[in-house]
């Protein structure tokens, strides 16, 4: 959770008043529950027997949503809601009493929460906390006891507030030595001490805390009701699908500008859109402090609401509105005296987010015992698509980009799918259809057993040539359903983490309004996000919890981290189905997996980069594992010297061995850019050096503690990952085209 503002008397006023206005149409929350609960019951795939067993489970996924690391409610606090509500949550949503239980334990959580912040007040401003003594405290207490009262969690506060202290201490400690020896200004100059600090983000969070209204509460309680079935399942408010769709369409209207929460309650300015609306009127600029907006721009003093300690989304859901509405702003500019404001009016507009955009390139590798190979590369962040006016569809920009790479000529080509988290099933059908003949691409089975096969669209595939896809663990959904499928057919080499994410279920958003009584109050009633159905590849195999193995694997940090959907509170289980009608695979030897394999192998363990990423996840699943923190200061700062020494150490050996890199590089690659913009000016392909690149649609600020991270900068801006997946590629494309020159068949069993 984040935060919310204390505001002047006249401005809450104001505030209440538009606020009582918009609560005159809101939906009446226990409808909402009710109808919820019936759909749930009647539509979820799993059909869970809506029962005393499944009410407890309501209140303990509840409880953890509002407290996950067990330091706000006691064992005292839980029994007594057990008690009370264990058994009856169930009937309480069908007897549309659920906010009453909604509304008591969120007021027990707040008040709980008051008294440790103020504790955090009264220990910040006592006797200096002991840094000899040998105390630690749990790195997670997800899965400790409740504190069994008050007085065991007054405790267990201390320690935390303690460790809190110790870090900020020891982290300022650490870059004030840093910028000494770089000659570099000290980041902490000027800065509030750091009881003075932990006091303030505890404000803030106690603040977002209190500054709830009924929509949130039920927000907060209806979604613990439903990721109850399982961790997809989830009710969304009406803000939060807004911002779905925003997200979907890669647009937004708004200013144009990027934000973030100061921990004094400010909003900063922390970059600015190139050609947005606040680019182009031209008075914000990186590192102003935003203290009040005036939404609809009226004049009026008592319309500029204050947004100190505000939530971060609220303030951007004052910001944004319709295309060519002004919004004023009350803003504190970077460098000016303390407590000096002006306005700044702008106009909203439709924002780009260029960023989360389909984007090409072509990397040209020169060899000195093979050709020249041209490989071309297509990194798609989403499968995004705009649902209300179809202008925006990622199948259509990756299919323009497709066409381009290939008329220029590709030998190659890389699908980079890492941190793509899914999106629109129709994009990925599609997009499936890009790379093999028509046939299956998912099977979808719904409650009820039935199971339906969707086909690509293309009769032809558009690229035949050899193609690797890179996945990491957060390539999920729809990334794992292309993926899958193209791994299914023998079409690829995938290339990357452990596995995938492991979602394999579909959801559907189902507006609730539409399932309420006709007289019943209905305005921002939210929606039902509810897994109907669960993805299987065109084998039969469910990508749920297992997700897409690649057929080769690289070490990553990852592997030492807790993600994945094996890893979510209530996932849905792995199963198969039969395989799909028609499915019928490539020859896997055309893809020289065994020969691929050894290959990369040998690069891996020469590789001193993967090696080093194999020792942090050794040693970080022993952190894990021993789940303490010290707060004997001389024992974290042991621990720090020592990862500071071996920082240096790999610093130091990867300088001299990247400046080789670099010199090889320039020799080996030439890199050439391709964007959605090139194609629409149909722009020739222009070289640049991607390890100094920066986005060109954003002016970001400085952060001066990011600056002191000396650590060079991976040789042409390949990572580890990267650089390994062209060099799988052009050993594939090697002995693809040595196959061809041998006459070695490339069609499958059935067709030899």
């Amino acid at each position: 959770m984040t935060n919310a503002p204390f505001r002047s008397m006249a401005t809450a006023v104001a505030v209440a008043a538009v606020c009582g206005s918009v609560r005159a149409q809101q939906a009446d929350f226990n409808e909402v529950g009710k109808q919820m609960a019936i759909t749930l019951q009647n539509n979820h795939f799993s059909r869970v027997p809506f029962d005393k067993e499944l009410s407890r489970r309501f209140l303990d996924g509840y409880l953890r949503d509002l407290d996950y690391q067990r330091l706000y409610f006691t064992q005292t606090d839980v029994d007594g809601f057990r008690e009370k509500y264990g058994d009856s949550l169930h009937t309480l949503l069908l007897e549309k009493r659920c906010m009453v239980p909604a509304k008591e334990i969120y007021a027990t959580f707040l008040k709980r929460v008051e008294a440790r912040v103020a504790l955090t007040d009264k220990l910040l401003k006592g006797a200096e906390f002991d840094f000899t003594a040998d105390e630690t405290v749990a790195r997670t207490r997800k899965e400790a006891a409740w504190p069994k009262d008050e007085k065991r969690a007054a405790e267990l506060w201390r320690l935390q507030v303690k460790e809190a202290v110790l870090s900020e201490i020891l982290r300022r400690e650490l870059l004030s030595k840093l910028a000494k020896e770089q000659g570099k200004p000290d980041p902490n100059k000027g800065d509030r001490s750091p009881k003075e600090k932990i006091a303030l983000r505890y404000k803030r969070f106690l603040a977002s805390v209190r500054d709830v209204d009924e929509e949130e509460i039920a927000n907060f309680f209806l979604s613990a009701v439903s990721t109850t079935y399982d961790p997809h399942t989830d009710y969304m408010s009406f803000r939060e699908m807004a911002r779905f769709k925003d997200g979907m369409k890669n647009e937004l209207v708004g200013i144009g500008a990027l934000l973030q929460a100061e921990e004094d309650g400010a909003t900063k300015i922390m970059g600015i859109v190139v050609g947005g609306p606040a680019d182009r009127e031209g008075n914000l600029r990186l590192n102003d402090r935003v203290v009040a907006v005036d939404s609809l721009n009226t004049g009026k003093p008592e319309d500029m609401i204050d947004i100190m300690f505000m939530k971060i989304d609220k303030v951007v859901d004052l910001i944004r509105g319709k295309v060519g509405s002004a919004v004023a702003l009350k803003v504190e500019p970077a460098g000016a005296p303390p407590g000096q404001t002006k306005i700044y009016v702008i106009a909203r507009g439709k924002v780009e987010l260029k960023d989360e955009q389909a984007s090409g390139q072509i990397i040209e590798m020169k060899s000195s015992s093979g050709p020249t190979r041209r490989i071309g590369v297509i990194t798609l962040p989403s499968f995004y698509a705009d649902f209300d006016e179809g202008k925006v569809r990622c199948s259509v920009d990756v299919e323009r980009l497709l066409v381009r790479l290939i008329d220029e000529k590709i030998d190659g080509l890389i699908l980079d799918l890492r941190n793509n988290g899914g999106g629109s099933l129709d994009e990925v059908r599609r997009m499936t259809g890009f790379f093999i003949d028509r046939g299956p691409v998912v099977q979808v089975k719904d409650n009820r057993g039935r199971v339906q096969v969707k086909e690509s669209e293309n009769r032809k595939p558009i690229y035949e040539g050899p193609m690797v896809v890179m996945t990491d663990k957060s390539s999920a959904s729809a990334s794992e359903i292309l993926a899958g499928a193209l791994q299914d057919f023998n079409r690829v080499a995938i290339v990357g983490e452990s596995s995938t994410f492991g979602k394999g279920t579909v959801q559907q958003p189902m507006p609730i309004a539409e399932m309420m009584p006709f007289f019943a109050a209905r305005e921002r009633a939210g929606y039902l996000k509810l897994t109907i159905q669960k993805f299987y590849r065109p084998s039969g195999s469910s990508t749920q919890m297992d997700g897409v193995v690649p057929q080769l694997v690289l070490p990553s940090l990852m592997d030492g981290l807790e993600i994945g959907e094996s890893f979510l509170d209530n996932a849905m289980p792995h199963d198969r189905i039969n395989p799909a009608p028609g499915f019928k695979p490539l020859d896997d030897k055309a893809l020289f997996l065994p020969r691929l394999k050894e290959m990369s192998q040998q690069r891996v363990n020469d590789s001193k980069d993967f090696n080093y990423i194999i020792e942090d996840v050794m040693k970080n699943k022993e952190r894990i594992k021993n789940n303490k923190v010290y707060l004997n200061k001389a024992t974290r700062e042991r621990e720090l010297a020592e990862a500071e020494t071996l920082r240096r150490e790999r610093n130091s050996e990867r300088r001299q061995r990247f400046s080789s890199m670099v010199a090889e590089d320039k020799k080996a690659f030439h890199f050439f850019k391709l964007t959605l913009d090139d194609l629409d000016k149909n722009a020739d392909l222009h070289e640049y050096d991607p390890a100094a690149e920066n986005a060109d649609y954003m002016r970001r600020a400085k952060d001066e503690t990011a600056d002191l991270d000396d650590s060079p900068k991976w040789s042409s801006g390949l990572d580890p990952v990267k650089r390994e997946s062209i060099m799988i590629l052009r050993d594939l494309t090697n002995l693809t085209e040595i196959a061809r020159l041998a006459g070695a068949p490339k069609k499958s069993p059935e067709e030899n």
